[in-house]
């Protein structure tokens, strides 16, 4: 099942657990600093009920003819509190800039080394934008959650409760006048979360369908411009991105009315307060003093209740990328049993024992059963769709066997880690799967390669031939995917890297089939070096390059219907001579 496809309302990935799952993992390392925010907020919104219990006097005393000589000392006063105001406020957001970014690319870095244990079928359902979308997208959704939480707590939440007890500190009848709206807030505000969360959801999956889109044009230019496909890529592209304006329109809809019913319902307070309040001033049962400083605090109020009204729609936002992202972390690969067992640094033996494997319900081997000796070459050859590459995904990990067992020296890889099983081979593919990194990089793989070696390498897989006419030789960057260089370069570079990692088990997949006669010839003689010595296994499309093979093993519908020399295999009529001799008539 592909990631869009699956339950985004399990109760697992309910608010308050997110919360905590976010907590726990990767804000607890910040506490210190969180705490250090928070205060820094508490002050920030304590001076607003500071300012408007000050207004009161203000009012009542220094503007009177015997308060003048307080005036200055009472604008000191005022002038302090903005002065602490502005410091906390500055400090306490570089505070959460820091946090946030640190804990957001952390996020990003788990989730990418999460991804990373995932089986090859993960990958093979789920699109590589929808991918890259999980790991920066959402991420960045979410960067400022927690920066919004405790502003929202520390400051807002804080000035609240400050500015509410000066309000019934003047007036309790006045200040219940003002919130007499307040219940009415809380159905409109459940129904436009949940509509929020929803089109956050649908602006997600579109978000990754538009990376998917550009990673397909991007990487498939040649064709789209050979097959003057411009006009229809870029109609798809436009139709992604219209659905998702829409979400994003909608959503910021969303999340604007939600202040929007704060505004409302603070406007119905003041209504209502003003009413009451202004005949018992009138009546001079209270002063303008009390009323100037109530009406200060309610005044106040507005901002940071907006600010916390709009907080719960970003909640929701936060709430569905966190969503995506927790369920891809509890994704979990295919379980093996504990590693038990290591293998041997010589060239094994490799036997495939009545092996089976489906993709979903379509079977691809069907009891596969045959044993390549240890040090020689064994070839796999039949018709598309016979099961050949999938069997060097079995011996490799990249999938495991629905039944049967696959040996080496008799030992089940089921008892090998996968990082011990890979390092036996060295694989050589039909397109070699360069980086966009220099030859050098794309050689070595990170590893400390001493230059001495890689110069043997380099020599060994031709690759020396061609490297000396580039602008910086071994250090040229190959372009994405491999594009500034030939396929034939690209296929010596492929083949210095399997020398590099001296497996014992060498794995091609027709590494000459798609070559000019003359790279072919260059790139046949360094596999034969790379072969030799190690046990080797071989795709073949093409017959005539393993009529030397020293077994040659037919696949048809996911079975083993033969094996032997060329000799034998032709000799014997079956398969095997049907497709040779297809293939001398094209030649013919």
């Amino acid at each position: 099942m592909s990631l869009e496809q699956m339950n985004l309302r399990d109760p697992r990935y309910a608010s308050h657990r997110l919360f905590g799952r976010l907590w726990r993992g990767y804000l607890t390392p910040h506490k210190g600093m969180m705490a250090l925010a928070f205060l820094l907020m508490v002050i920030e919104g304590s001076t607003l009920g500071a300012l408007s219990w000050m207004i009161k006097p203000l009012f009542d005393r220094v503007f009177t003819p015997e308060g003048a000589s307080s005036l200055v000392w009472v604008g000191f006063a005022i002038m302090a509190l903005f002065a602490v105001r502005a410091t906390t406020s500055v400090l306490s957001k570089v505070i959460l800039t820091r946090i946030s970014q640190k804990s957001s690319t952390a996020m990003q870095a788990d989730l990418l080394a999460h991804m990373l244990t995932l089986d090859q079928d993960f990958f093979q359902k789920n699109s590589p934008g929808q991918l890259i979308e999980r790991v920066q997208g959402d991420t960045a959704a979410v960067q400022g959650v927690w920066s919004s939480v405790i502003t929202g707590i520390g400051r807002d939440t804080i000035a609240l409760v400050g500015l509410f007890v000066v309000a019934l500190n003047i007036d309790l009848h006045w200040t219940l006048a003002a919130m007499v709206g307040a219940p009415l807030l809380i159905l409109p505000a459940v129904i436009v979360q949940r509509y929020i969360r929803r089109k956050v959801n649908q602006s997600r999956a579109q978000s990754g369908l538009r990376a998917t889109r550009l990673d397909e044009i991007f990487h498939g230019i040649q064709a789209i411009k050979l097959n003057r496909m411009e006009g229809y890529q870029l109609g798809r592209f436009r139709s992604i991105v219209g659905i998702l304006v829409r979400n994003e329109v909608r959503t910021a809809g969303g999340r604007a009315t939600i202040p929007a019913l704060v505004d409302l319902i603070t406007g119905l307070g003041f209504f209502t307060v003003l009413m009451l309040a202004g005949n018992e001033i009138i009546s001079g049962e209270r002063t303008v003093g009390e009323f100037m400083s109530f009406f200060t605090a309610m005044a106040l109020t507005f901002q940071p209740l907006r600010r916390l009204g709009d907080m719960s729609g970003f909640w929701q936002v936060a709430a569905a990328s966190l969503t995506r992202i927790f369920l891809l972390f509890d994704l979990q690969p295919a379980a093996r049993p504990p590693a038990s067992a290591k293998p041997a640094k010589t060239p094994p033996e490799i036997e495939l024992r009545d092996v089976g494997f489906s993709y979903g319900d379509q079977p691809v081997l069907n009891g596969a059963s045959f044993t390549a000796r240890a040090g020689k070459m064994t070839a796999l050859v039949g018709a598309s769709g016979a099961g050949k590459s999938t069997v060097f995904h079995l011996l490799t990990g990249l999938a495991q066997p629905a039944s049967g067992q696959i040996l080496f020296d008799g030992v089940d890889i089921q008892h090998f880690s996968l990082s011990d099983l890979r390092t036996e081979f060295a694989v050589v593919s039909q397109e070699s799967a360069l980086f966009d990194e220099t030859i050098r990089e794309n050689v070595i793989l990170g590893r400390d390669v001493p230059e001495a070696r890689l110069r043997e390498a380099l020599d060994a897989a031709h690759v020396s031939e061609f490297i000396d006419g580039l602008p910086q030789g071994v250090d040229t960057h190959a372009g994405p995917r491999g594009s500034a260089l030939s396929g034939g370069q690209r296929q010596r570079v492929g083949i210095a890297r399997a020398l590099i990692s001296d497996a014992p088990v060498l794995l091609m997949d027709e590494a000459t089939s798609a070559l000019d006669a003359q790279s072919e010839k260059l790139v046949a003689e360094a596999l034969n070096r790379l072969g030799h010595g190690r046990t080797t296994l071989v795709i073949a499309h093409r017959l005539s390059t393993v009529r030397d093979a020293d077994k040659i093993v037919v696949m048809d519908a996911g079975r083993v219907v033969d094996e032997g020399t060329h000799d034998e295999l032709l000799a014997r009529d079956g398969i095997y001579a049907g497709l040779y001799r297809l293939q001398f008539k094209d030649q013919a």
